[in-house]
C-alpha cells in the first residue's frame, strides 16, 4: 500500500511546531498582555488539550471510515485559525477560545494521519512506526518552544499561523487515502467510541501526561522565580533529551514490550520531577531537565504498543485517538491544577505533586496492566 508517510510526517510536524511554539510564548504573553499569574498562564497552556482530548476519538473514528485526508486537512486549517485568534485576541476569554480551536485542529491533524499510516504497517512493527511517526507530533511540541525563542515574542504568532497554513497546504496536495475503510460504526454507547482494552493504557499515559504538562506549563516560571538562569534554554534541553531518546529507543518497545518500557521510563521521571522540585543551581537543574526529557520520551510508543496488543489492531484510529485523549486530559489538568498549587504552595510543591502522579502511573502500569492480550468487542 502506497501511503505518503513522509509528506504526512512533515505536515503533522509543521502543525505541532506551531502548537509547540505557543507553549513557550504563552507563559510570558498572557501576563504581559492580559495580566494574571501562574494560574492564568497554566490555564491558557492546558485548555487547548481539553479540545484535543474531546476531538481525537471522533477524528480517529472518521479516519477509520476512510476520511483521513479531509480530517487531517481540517486540522491544519483549524490550527491556523486558532493561531491567528491568539495573535489578535483582545482579552483572555478570546485567547482561551482560540486555544480551544487550535487544540481541536491539532487533534484532527495527528489522529487523522496516524491510522492512515498504521494501515500499511505489519502489526509487529507498529510500535516502532508509531514511535517514529509520533516524532512528528512530539518533535513539534519539543522543538516548537526552541523556535519561539529564536524568532522572538513579536514575530512568534505570525510564525505559528504560517506553520499551520503550511501544514494545510501539504495535506491539500496529498493524494487521498486509497485503503479499504472499515464501515462507519454508529455511536450508540460509550463502548462504540472507547474500544475495550484502551482505558488501562490510557490511564497510564494520562497520569504520565500530567508530568509533561507540569514541565510545559511551569518549568520556565519555576526557574525564573528562583533565579536559576537556565530558563531560556530549559525547554530546549528537555526537547533535545526527549528527541534523542525517542529516536534511539523506539525499537526497545517492540523488543521488550510496552509495559516494561513504560515502567522503566516513568520511574526515571519520578526522580527527575523530585530533582526539579529541589534543584537550586543551574547544573543540577539541567541534569534533572535532561532526565525529565528521557523519562517522557518512550511513554507514547509504549502505550501505543500496549493498546494495539489489547485491541489486536481493530479500529486503530479510534483506539489511538481515545488513548491519546488520555494524554491530552493529563496535560490539560496539569496546567490549571499545577498553576493553582504553585500559587498556593510554591513551585516545588507543584513538581512534587507531578511526581505523585508519576508514582500512580507506575502503580497502574505495574499492577493492573498485566502482559496479556485482550480482544476488543469491535
Amino acid at each position: 500500500m502506497d501511503v505518503p508517510v513522509r509528506r504526512l510526517w512533515v505536515a503533522v510536524l509543521a502543525g505541532y511546531l506551531a502548537f509547540g511554539a505557543t507553549l513557550q510564548a504563552l507563559p510570558s504573553y498572557v501576563p504581559e498582555k492580559f495580566g494574571g499569574g501562574a494560574l492564568a498562564s497554566g490555564t491558557a497552556v492546558g485548555i487547548a488539550f481539553l479540545a484535543t482530548a474531546c476531538a481525537r476519538p471522533f477524528a480517529g473514528w472518521l479516519a477509520d471510515a476512510g476520511w483521513s485526508r479531509p480530517i487531517v486537512l481540517s486540522g491544519g486549517v483549524l490550527a491556523a485559525v486558532g493561531g491567528f485568534g491568539q495573535l489578535v485576541a483582545p482579552n483572555l476569554a478570546v485567547l482561551l477560545a482560540a486555544r480551544l480551536v487550535m487544540g481541536a485542529g491539532e487533534a484532527a491533524l495527528f489522529s487523522g494521519a496516524l491510522p492512515w499510516v498504521l494501515a500499511g504497517t505489519r502489526v509487529s512493527q507498529r510500535g516502532r512506526l508509531a514511535g517514529w511517526f509520533g516524532l512528528s507530533m512530539w518533535g513539534g511540541l519539543a522543538v516548537g518552544p526552541v523556535l519561539a525563542s529564536l524568532v522572538g515574542d513579536r514575530r512568534v504568532w505570525w510564525v505559528v499561523v504560517g506553520l499551520a497554513v503550511l501544514s494545510a497546504i501539504l495535506v491539500s496536495t496529498t493524494r487521498s487515502d486509497p485503503r479499504r475503510a472499515e464501515p462507519l460504526v454508529r455511536i450508540r454507547r460509550v463502548r462504540d467510541l472507547v474500544p475495550a482494552g484502551v482505558p488501562l493504557p490510557g490511564a497510564t499515559i494520562g497520569l504520565a501526561a500530567y508530568c509533561y504538562g507540569t514541565v510545559a506549563a511551569l518549568l520556565v516560571l519555576r526557574l525564573r522565580a528562583d533565579g536559576i538562569a537556565v530558563d531560556h534554554v530549559a525547554l530546549t534541553v528537555f526537547a533535545a533529551a526527549f528527541l534523542v531518546v525517542r529516536l534511539a529507543g523506539s525499537p526497545l518497545v517492540d523488543r521488550y514490550g510496552g509495559r516494561t518500557v513504560a515502567l522503566s521510563t516513568v520511574s526515571l521521571e519520578i526522580i527527575a520531577l523530585v530533582g526539579l522540585a529541589v534543584a537550586r543551581g543551574p547544573v543540577s537543574a539541567v541534569v534533572f531537565i535532561v532526565l525529565a526529557g528521557c523519562g517522557m520520551a518512550l511513554v507514547y510508543p509504549a502505550c501505543v504498543s500496549m493498546t494495539l496488543d489489547r485491541v489486536r489492531g481493530l479500529r486503530p484510529g479510534v483506539s489511538m485517538g481515545v488513548m491519546t485523549s488520555f494524554w491530552d486530559l493529563g496535560v490539560m489538568a496539569a496546567g490549571p491544577l499545577g498553576g493553582f498549587v504553585a500559587e498556593q504552595a510554591g513551585f516545588a510543591a507543584a513538581f512534587f505533586v507531578a511526581a505523585g502522579f508519576a508514582m500512580a502511573c507506575v502503580v497502574v502500569c505495574g499492577v493492573f496492566l498485566r502482559p496479556r492480550r485482550a480482544v476488543s468487542r469491535r
